[in-house]
């Protein structure tokens, strides 16, 4: 931020994007008190801002104005809360405090803004000089816990953070790369599965597709060319396919509206990186929705009117069945209801149909804040109480004690992207558990004298083991024994979060003697491996893992938790990073040996002469020159390197952000890189030779490792190759794309 003295210009430019917010929030304002109230918000927050400029130069004032407009019209928020929104940077800011804002507009809206200005607090603090990483953890896990309990105290806070954090991601090319890398990745690990979580599909939605901009800007620019072709091509096809379901649905006496809805960039790209597709293999690029209104008049239940529309189009076109989704029945935790359905048109072409009545339809698009309007209005329906179950959860993990900052910031994140399935008690009862879970989970999820008791399981009648995985539909029975007890080995094969804390909690009885024989056997572990041990090493590595302690080190390793391979990784200091250093050793010969922690350069060129730093290539994702990359400096100054959309850096950015760097690659013929291709096609006589004859011969490209197969026609594989860069590979790819028979040929992870 900066200031300069607002000109005309300026002035009249804050009062032309408050009229449209003034207009936005007359709509939604039961009063014309209410209506006052955000006027004295804005005259308040203006006053405040005043003559205070963004990095873009524009006035500051236009950001929360900009927030409070997605609150009212995305969200549809009432006043308090578009007046908390244009205060929301207030006290964090300017002179005044959360006192004036509570003597001026009470005690809920100062209540708003004090939330949101310790999640700033919380993601922008970086004045941590002096104070030591133990100290700076804990007052985030205090923090992180104030700002998730307002989930359950007023959800508004976090509503009104994603608002404000849209606008950031909207006006983040202002910024400098740094905390844009910072800002993304924060988004994507927390915020994005948040606005999942509360329904906010069209927040969530916006903010992916400008993260896969910024993150990979030349697979966002190349898919959105093709959709944009596509659209052109495919156009009059979907207005043909729309008008007859037009005409059945106005037979039948509904009033509905059809929308046409193509499958956003970031979703195309995670289905092709996911499933190992070209763009030509998504076939559900397009997607119609109808929408209609029941009457209250109606002796039919929306369910039931939901089936009726499925009769008709599918009465039309043919349907996938195994691709209905049957979300009025089932209710997503987020509250989301439709039915979705996947027809094909008369062109060949299949068109994903999503069946929704008005009221699910406002519930999809603004999430909570519809679904509890909706509740208070008394359209409460059998599923109401989804969203309610999450946010108690939220609660359990916030109440337990053993919970610190970065493994609350993992739990919380974990949850949120975290699918379920739906299961069901022999007596027909519906239980819902994360997906992947195990009978012994289940067990523990009916109750804990269940789970410790258990010895076997019935899914579907058949008797399986306590470690079987579990898949949606399962009808399930736990066989137990009075004389049954939880055994440490449960601990290995246990999903839920649930189900592994009673495990814990029932050996904390003899937590002393698993510390001794903990302690014990680790010494003789570590020892084996050539590793002295003592009680410094200990307590460091507890700090590392962000236990309590070496006492709390030595319980987890006795019941299994951590492996003595693990354990040894932290106390010999070498990590999965580790295994990067030797590669990079061959990568650039002149890579220096030792970290140089006092180097002060802001320049970061990968591959140098003159850079001094240390870097290392992240094996988790496999960077090649060329990638999209961001760096994150340790405590003692190595730099480890990753691609932008790597998992793993984007959970390291959002709980290290002042550890990220931005390197670039420097020019150099002396990189070779592992990469890998994976191909698929119709198998013929030599299509093997021709492939590998290219890749040596025309492109003089090493091969390392060729793993193909054919079946029943269909050849299908992968290789591992050595590229300079990025630019190489695309043109193999590009040119093994043309070879006869090959269907699909790209870029994979190692």
């Amino acid at each position: 931020m900066s200031v300069s003295k607002f000109t005309k210009k300026d002035y009249e430019l804050i009062a032309a994007e408050y009229a449209g917010l003034r207009q936005a929030a007359a709509a939604r304002c039961s009063s014309p008190e209410e209506l006052d109230f955000v006027q004295r918000a804005f005259d308040f927050a203006n006053e405040a801002h005043k003559d205070v400029r963004r990095r873009s130069g524009e006035p500051y004032m236009l950001h929360p104005i900009d927030v409070a407009k997605i609150v009212v019209s995305d969200i549809g928020l009432g006043h308090k809360s578009i007046a908390a929104a244009l205060l929301h940077d207030v006290v964090e800011d300017t002179d005044y405090t959360l006192e004036d804002i509570r003597s001026r507009f009470g005690d809920k809206v100062a209540s708003l803004v004090d939330g949101l200005t310790k999640i700033k607090n919380l993601l922008d603090n970086r004045d941590n000089a002096g104070l030591s990483e133990q100290y700076i953890k804990s007052i985030q896990a205090e923090n992180f816990k104030r700002i998730l309990l307002t989930l359950n105290d007023d959800v508004r806070v976090v509503l009104i953070k994603l608002a404000d954090r849209l606008h950031n991601c909207r006006t983040i090319e202002f910024m400098p790369e740094y905390k844009r890398d910072k800002i993304l990745s924060e988004t994507m690990f927390i915020f994005i599965p948040l606005a999942h979580q509360l329904g906010l599909y069209g927040i969530k939605s916006e903010m992916e597709n400008i993260w896969l901009r910024y993150k990979e800007p030349d697979a966002y620019a190349d898919i959105t060319r093709k959709v944009s072709l596509n659209i052109s091509d495919k156009e009059a096809s979907i207005d043909s396919f729309i008008a007859p379901i037009s005409e059945a649905m106005e037979k039948a006496g509904f009033s509905f509206e059809i929308r046409k809805r193509v499958k956003t960039p970031y979703s195309i790209w995670k289905k092709m990186n996911a499933k190992n597709l070209n763009f030509d293999q998504i076939y559900d690029l397009y997607a119609i929705r109808i929408i209609f209104d029941v009457p209250k008049s109606s002796k039919e239940t929306e369910r039931d009117q939901c089936y009726h529309v499925f009769s008709i189009i599918t009465g039309i076109y043919r349907y996938k069945p195994d691709r209905v989704r049957d979300w009025v029945k089932h209710p997503k935790s987020n509250g989301y209801e439709a039915l979705h359905c996947t027809l094909l048109s008369n062109d060949g072409v299949w068109v994903e149909v999503q069946i929704r009545t008005r009221r699910m339809d406002d519930i999809a698009e603004k999430g909570i804040a519809a679904h509890w309007a909706y509740k208070k209005d008394g359209y409460v329906e059998e599923n109401d109480s989804e969203m309610e179950k999450w946010l108690g959860k939220v609660k359990d993990i916030l109440s337990n004690p053993d919970v610190n900052a970065l493994e609350l910031l993992d739990i919380i994140h974990n949850d949120l992207t975290t699918s379920t399935i739906m299961l069901f008690t022999p007596k027909g009862d519906q239980k819902s558990i994360e997906k992947g879970a195990t009978v012994l989970d289940f067990a523990y999820l009916i109750h804990s004298e269940i789970g410790n008791h258990a010895i076997a399981g019935k899914v579907n009648m058949k008797l399986v083991p306590l470690n079987h995985v579990l898949h949606g539909g399962d009808q399930v029975e736990i066989i137990t024994a009075e004389d049954e007890m939880p055994k440490k080995e449960w601990l290995q094969f246990l999903k839920t979060r649930r189900a592994r804390n009673l495990v814990m909690d029932w050996f904390r009885s003899e937590k002393e003697t698993g510390i001794q024989v903990g302690h014990k056997d680790l010494d003789t572990a570590l020892n084996s491996m050539g590793i002295k041990t003592s009680e410094e090493l200990y307590n460091q590595i507890a700090s590392n893992l962000q236990l309590s302690g070496a006492d709390d080190l030595f319980f987890r390793y006795y019941l299994g938790v951590f492996s003595s391979e693990a354990v040894a990784m932290y106390a010999a200091g070498i990590n999965q990073e580790a295994k990067s250093t030797k590669r990079s050793k061959w990568l650039f010969p002149w890579f220096k040996k030792e970290a140089d922690p006092s180097a002060a350069s802001k320049d970061y060129v990968i591959g140098s002469p003159t850079d001094s730093h240390h870097y290392v290539i992240a094996t988790c994702c496999n960077p090649i020159a060329g990638d999209t990359i961001v760096g994150f400096r340790s405590p003692d100054g190595t730099i480890s390197v990753h691609k932008k959309t790597c998992q793993i850096a984007q959970g390291l950015a959002a709980k290290h952000g002042d550890w990220i760097v931005t390197p670039k690659w420097a020019e150099s013929e002396n990189y070779s890189f592992l990469a890998r291709i994976y191909i698929q096609g119709v198998d013929r006589v030599g299509l093997l030779n021709e492939i590998t004859r290219y890749i040596s011969l025309v492109m003089e490209v090493n091969i390392k490792k060729l793993v193909l197969g054919s079946d029943h026609g269909v050849v299908e594989g992968y290789m591992d190759l050595f590229v300079k860069d990025r630019k190489v590979l695309d043109f193999l790819v590009q040119k093994l794309s043309g070879i006869d028979g090959l269907k699909s040929v790209r870029r994979g992870d190692i």
